[in-house]
């Protein structure tokens, strides 16, 4: 104790009197203990104090004066009684317990945790207690409102002195009060809402009672916790939901039980897109809740049912939070941004195994052993999270936060850029939890594979902005469907659809279309998205036709044109400009989006001979061939392939390009894509000049007859090309359907006259070790086509042929760089057909074959023709490597069925089959 703290308790203590002197009040043994013991017990509010007094506080400034407090004990032949317990700073000793000295008038640390219990309950429920006493007792003191001891010896209130209840005299003192007993003290449900209102402001006076037991007030106090923790918990009961109530200002008052994250279901039968969600409205989206989405949509293999489950969370979304749909829909499609921006993680999948490693505590090979057993990665991070323990959770993941972190992970360059990797993902890792962790691993993979396609997103957003309109007559309600019958919603719906994605194909940007959906409607798209230079779409495909009757059996009647098929990269030219072309800001994008700008720009330097003066704005459709500007001849497309593909310079540039333009889908800011090929043809001759061996237009011819049509398919094989291509000229097949493989458009190239079809872009999984000539190296592959359904990779063959000694030692160096451990869990495959080597998929090669057959060995388009029996190629030879196509654009197994099916032996066998061949790719 401080020397000042020390002075002052021995000037307060009064000296022992003799005993001369007679005491004025004199009281038995069991009237003093009685009185002390009123005294000296706290009231039940109060509570024991979380740290000890500084030292500074001195008593003597706490104490009243010995006037304002007559001592209750003054008789000389008092027996002594235990001093009370003066807490001080910490440094000093307390006093023990049973030391004997006399009581002093002193004000004593608020202190109301008994030091006994009466049951081993009332212990559990001191540490509750204590907690809200500490706040009561703050609030009072900071209020003056009550003040310990101070309030029953102050006496210069007349007020304070008529009341009986605060009187502190011997008299009233010897009269308690008939006390109630904890049971009728314990507070009612009603009143929960006034208790947690009272926690945030001070106590009044008048609620503490001073005439009550120690017991008894520490019951009363502990019952009023009960109800107080009760109140503080989910309302489950009908009888606590009308005492909770979730407001939502922008609709009415609506009053529902809020799902636990971990429970949350899309899949609920009569989902209500409020009730039924885990986040209130304006709070941002748990990743939990979008986890569990894609973990019932994985586990479900009906299109329709996948629908149905997106749609409901993104009614959620859009009815709760609707700023989060948009990184709600790039999670879905495991995508960053638009596809043009390039934005990749570009993470290996041994940098994964580290970080998860490094956060579960376990080694590289720990977490690879793991994943081959479980067949993936997310698999087997999931479970390491699971039996993780920590002793701080971190805050959950947020949709917004997760898809904004992602995009900072792929800013990430330079140098010691992959430790920094490491420790972001670390970071999101650690914050997983259930099956969060499972789908942020595949995210951070660059493969979703729950089996949701984005032409099913984009359905699944038709059905949610149908059902639950974020604009429009109908913005606001919830279900529109209610009022409707079931074919007039339908309806509804694939208006709707029809809508969202002919928008998206001219306009492929999620951050413009889904805000213009949220604030216009889903009817009002074409009016605020459309085709816009900068933005690159998605060509229109063609059909292979095997024969030129195949052209007239399809052309019945109508003028057709045939046109070269020149064997080269797709090229597609936005020029940009209001008043006048912005050339600076020219791009050229590939088939797949891609901007390969750096890599023409020999091609941008002479757009100025091309433009005509009558061209502000222009998007152009044209195929890029390297060309032989001395011999004036289209040279292979090997040779074009030999070109750098990124930041490359004028003066580097060593393979010449010629530019076919053979479309024009957007002038002056008008789109021609709804007009026929006639007319768009004609503006194209009228605004744009030729430049030979720079710039032509694709050579073409309007046929009438087969041989027309043959001659002039003889002439573009000698011309270095692989075909015609045969299009419509005027009505409705005559319009550019974006993104489509359209029958409007046919194929005929020079080999599908040779009975093999179209040739196939497969994908290679596997290769086989050399033996004889070809030991040391691979000496066969696995090859696979791509199933965009089920996202998945259908063994389709095994290849062996068509490889030269250079063309093995070539691919065996290039392919060791994709040596997985395991066959990846979205191969399909038959255990028979298993390689020695497994690969990573990366690598496309185009290949011919004799013809197509059914085969229980083989895997690609299972279930589309024969339940048990997949498609295979006979006789398969390999033709060239396909770099400018990813795995996912390889030949897909849907593809494969239609080939098959138009063989002339099987065609009259499967009429059945039906597929639409104009549908969105």
């Amino acid at each position: 104790m401080s020397q000042k703290s020390i002075t002052s308790f021995f000037k307060i203590t009064p000296k022992k009197e003799s005993d001369g002197i007679v005491n004025h009040q004199k009281e038995d043994k069991s009237s003093e203990d009685k009185s002390l013991t009123e005294e000296t017990s706290p009231p039940a509010t109060a509570t024991k104090r979380s740290s000890k007094r500084l030292r500074s506080d001195s008593v003597e400034k706490e104490l009243p004066s010995a006037s304002r407090s007559p001592s209750p004990v003054t008789s000389a032949k008092k027996k002594t009684v235990k001093r009370q317990r003066i807490e001080s700073s910490g440094s000093e000793a307390d006093l023990p317990k049973g030391s004997d000295e006399a009581t002093i008038p002193v004000k004593l640390e608020r202190n109301d945790s008994p030091k006994t219990y009466s049951s081993p309950k009332t212990k559990r429920n001191k540490s509750k207690l204590t907690k809200t006493n500490q706040e009561s007792v703050k609030n009072i003191e900071k209020n003056e409102s009550f003040n310990g001891y101070e309030s029953s010896n102050e006496s210069n209130s007349p007020k304070e002195n008529k009341s009986p209840k605060q009187s502190k005299s011997p008299k009233s003192v010897k009269t308690p009060k008939k006390q109630k007993s904890p049971k009728e003290q314990s507070v009612s449900p009603n009143e929960i809402p006034k208790i947690k209102t009272e926690k945030k402001s001070p106590s009044p006076v008048k609620s503490v009672t001073k005439t009550k037991g120690p017991m008894e007030k520490f019951m009363e106090s502990n019952n009023m916790m009960r109800s107080f923790v009760k109140s503080e918990k989910i309302v489950s009961t009908q009888d606590d939901e009308k005492d909770v109530k979730h407001t939502n200002e922008a609709n009415d008052t609506i009053q529902h039980t809020l799902v636990p994250e971990a429970e949350y279901n899309p899949g609920k039968t009569k989902y209500h897109p409020i009730k039924d969600a885990c986040w209130t409205s304006g709070q941002p989206v748990p990743y939990l809740a979008l986890a569990r989405t894609l973990e019932a949509v994985e586990a479900t293999s009906a299109r329709h049912k996948m629908v149905d489950l997106l749609s409901n969370y993104f009614r959620s979304v859009i009815a709760l939070t609707p700023q989060d749909l948009l990184p709600s829909i790039y999670l879905c499609l495991n995508q960053l941004g638009p596809a043009y921006l390039g934005l990749e993680l570009g993470i290996a999948e041994t940098y994964l195994m580290k970080a998860v490693g490094g956060c579960t505590g376990r080694s590289l090979a720990q977490v690879r052993a793991a994943a081959q057993r479980l067949g993936e990665l997310g698999a087997a991070a999931q479970q390491a999270r699971a039996a993780q323990r920590m002793l701080c959770a971190p805050a959950p993941l947020q949709v917004r936060k997760l898809h904004a972190a992602l995009k900072d992970l792929a800013a990430i360059t330079g140098q010691a850029s992959v430790n920094k990797k490491i420790s972001k993902i670390q970071a999101l890792f650690v914050a997983c939890r259930h099956s969060e962790a499972k789908y942020l691993i595949r995210s951070l993979e660059g493969k979703l594979r729950v089996g949701l396609a984005e032409q099913s997103l984009l359905q699944a957003l038709a059905l949610a902005t149908a059902r639950t309109p974020p604009a429009g007559p109908h913005a606001g309600c919830l279900d529109v469907a209610e009022g409707m019958s079931s074919d007039d919603f339908k309806a509804v719906v694939d208006e709707h659809a029809l809508v969202i994605k002919t928008t998206y194909c001219e306009c492929p940007n999620y951050e413009l279309v889904v805000p213009a959906l949220l604030q216009h409607g889903a009817r009002e798209l074409p009016r605020h998205c459309r085709l816009t230079p900068g933005i690159p779409l998605k060509p229109m495909l063609a059909h292979p036709a095997r024969g030129v009757h195949e052209i007239f059996s399809r052309f019945e009647n109508e003028k057709f044109t045939c046109e070269w098929k020149y064997d080269g990269e797709r090229a597609q030219i936005h020029v940009p400009g209001e008043e006048a072309p912005r050339l600076a800001h020219a791009r050229i994008f590939s088939r797949n989006q891609e901007d390969n700008t750096t890599k023409y720009p020999d091609v941008l330097a002479r757009l100025p001979a091309l433009l005509k003066s009558t061209v502000t704005s222009c998007v152009l459709d044209c195929e890029a061939v390297a060309y032989d500007t001395v011999n004036k001849q289209i040279l292979p497309f090997q040779v074009l392939s030999t070109r750098k593909r990124k930041d490359a310079s004028a003066a580097e540039v060593r393979v010449q390009v010629c530019v076919f333009v053979f479309d024009l889908l957007l002038l002056n800011g008008r789109s021609l894509c709804r007009e026929p090929l006639a007319e768009r043809r004609r503006l194209l001759h009228d605004h744009f000049a030729e430049s030979a061996g720079e710039w032509e237009f694709a050579r073409a011819q309007d046929c009438s007859g087969a041989e027309e049509v043959q001659q002039f398919l003889e002439q573009s094989v000698r011309g270095s090309c692989e075909g015609l291509m045969v299009k419509a000229l005027h009505g409705e097949r005559a319009h550019y359907d974006i993104a489509r493989r359209s029958r409007n458009w046919l194929k005929l190239k020079k080999d599908y006259l040779e009975g093999g079809g179209d040739s196939i872009d497969a994908v290679v999984i596997g290769a086989y070790r050399g033996r004889g000539r070809r030991a040391g190296r691979f000496g066969g592959f696995l090859l696979a086509c791509y199933d965009p359904a089920g996202e998945q990779y259908q063994s389709l063959c095994k290849i062996g042929t068509g490889f030269s000694d250079q063309d093995l030692d070539t691919f065996t160096e290039q392919l060791q760089q994709h040596v997985i451990d395991a066959p990846r869990n979205y191969y399909s495959y038959e255990a028979s057909q298993a390689p020695d080597v497994w690969l990573a998929a990366a690598c496309v090669w185009e290949v011919r074959c004799a013809d197509l057959s059914l085969s229980p060995a083989h895997r690609a388009a299972l279930g589309l023709i024969d339940r048990d029996k997949g498609v295979s190629l006979r006789f398969p030879r390999f033709v060239r490597v396909r770099e400018d196509k990813r795995a996912e654009e390889a030949t897909s197994g849907e593809q494969i069925a239609r080939m098959y099916l138009a063989q002339d032996s099987v065609r009259n066998q499967h009429t059945a089959h039906k597929m639409d061949d104009d549908d969105f790719y």
